[in-house]
């Protein structure tokens, strides 16, 4: 169907289909509270009439976020555009502006990690466990031309996910089936307007100059749908390894809730192993497969991607090994406000509330000096590593509490709500089908 064919019904003519996208990629509770990231462009716009209509049907609610990343003159004019015309079709709409965001080296991936950073924050703000994305079946192609080109494996080969969550939040992209020719169809037979970004055609970008050379704008032509077949082969592929890696993890790992774990005796997969390396790091990318491969092969005492594995001692059985975050690999401290996330691996809640210059960091060599002085700590058998990587809050250098270990003067902020949520968990997400 050409680019503006698909009109005439509106939104009713793609509404049954992204119901069955969302029913297909999650359960949902009753009277779902949702969030839309929207950049005011035609895919997102787009999303979020789709989800509203979605919502209306279920008593649930829907904020739109609309993020201005300060980089581009007219920037602030666009978002509030964009929140108005949200907010005139019944929207509520809310803007985040980011700030500190530098031109330079890696501003594609600095950038998006600050947007999801405050997309996450404003979510967990609001109560919100479920956030929209706009990616349609057009990105979903040229992410496949970009990982062909970067010569990635299979698994990244997948692309985009439909269904990614952690202990926080839930992202679901409904729309990787859907050419993005269609959405713009519904705005324009809806009569709303949409913000075209000049990076879409800057040819100094990647994406840009795969989007050219793909040359199928709607994305309704034969080359994105082989693509588009291609990336639900290789989801397939891997949604079956992911769930082979949990078995396999179920069955040889014990995962703390304070962010490590005891591997069991024997060899493993090197996608499992690498699968753990990323939850207790907090990375959201796997290390050297070479590597990986050799210490999976025969797990032994060791230090790779930010990990040591060391004998369990009392807190397994002979044999086993335990499964820390490295020491000297941990992230500086960041100030301890709601909702911080410390080292990608523990964030405090939007609830939490810390006197001024209060900052959250790793316990580090206080560890020794608690472990030695505090019965608690002595009676709970964890080794001196794993003390070491807890987080730990501090005010002006002298530690206040530690979550987990009774130490300190815990009533100078109450127990504080922190959670372990790694960027990477180990739960899998689904794939398109094919």
């Amino acid at each position: 169907m050409p680019d503006g064919a698909a009109g005439v019904d509106g939104i009713g003519a793609l509404a049954g289909r992204f119901a069955a996208d969302m029913a297909r990629l999650a359960p949902f509770e009753p009277a779902p509270a949702l969030a839309a990231a929207v950049s005011g462009g035609a895919d997102s716009l787009a999303l979020a009439l789709l989800a509203q209509d979605w919502v209306a049907a279920r008593n649930g609610s829907l904020l739109a976020l609309v993020v201005d990343h300060g980089l581009r003159r007219g920037s602030a004019f666009e978002v509030a555009l964009t929140a108005a015309r949200l907010r005139g079709r019944g929207i509520p709409a809310r803007i985040l502006t980011l700030d500190g965001l530098l031109r330079g080296p890696g501003l594609a991936a600095r950038a998006r990690s600050a947007r999801y950073a405050a997309l996450g924050q404003a979510c967990a703000a609001g109560g919100i466990r479920h956030l929209l994305l706009g990616h349609h079946a057009g990105d979903q192609a040229e992410t496949l031309r970009m990982r062909q080109a970067a010569a990635s494996g299979a698994r990244g080969l997948a692309c985009m996910a439909g269904l990614v969550e952690d202990a926080k939040l839930r992202l679901l992209r409904p729309l990787l089936a859907v050419p993005g020719g269609r959405l713009r169809s519904l705005l324009r037979a809806e009569g709303l307007d949409w913000v075209e970004d000049p990076s879409n055609r800057d040819p100094a970008t990647l994406r840009a100059r795969l989007r050219r050379n793909i040359g199928d704008p709607s994305g309704e032509g034969e080359e994105v749908a082989a693509l588009l077949h291609e990336s639900r082969v290789h989801g397939a592929m891997r949604a079956r390894e992911d769930d082979a890696i949990a078995v396999e993890l179920a069955a040889r790992v014990r995962l703390h809730p304070s962010g490590w774990a005891v591997l069991r005796p024997g060899a493993l997969s090197p996608a499992a192993l690498s699968a753990l390396l990323c939850t207790v790091a907090g990375r959201r990318y796997p290390a050297a497969t070479a590597a990986v491969a050799r210490l999976a092969a025969s797990p032994r005492p060791a230090t790779l991607a930010g990990v040591r594995l060391l004998p369990a001692g009392r807190a397994g059985a002979p044999g086993d090994l335990l499964v820390v975050r490295e020491a000297a690999a941990m992230a500086a401290p960041v100030a301890a406000l709601p909702l911080a996330v410390w080292d990608g691996r523990f964030q405090l809640s939007s609830a939490f509330h810390a006197a001024p210059g209060m900052t959250l960091g790793a316990l580090g060599e206080d560890a020794a000096r608690l472990r030695a002085s505090r019965a608690g700590m002595a009676r709970n058998g964890w080794p001196g590593a794993v003390l070491q990587s807890l987080p730990a809050l501090r005010r002006q250098g002298e530690l206040v509490a530690v979550p987990w270990i009774d130490a300190a003067d815990a009533g100078a902020c109450g127990r504080p709500d922190i959670a372990f949520c790694p960027a990477l968990a180990l739960a899998t997400a689904p794939f398109l089908p094919i």
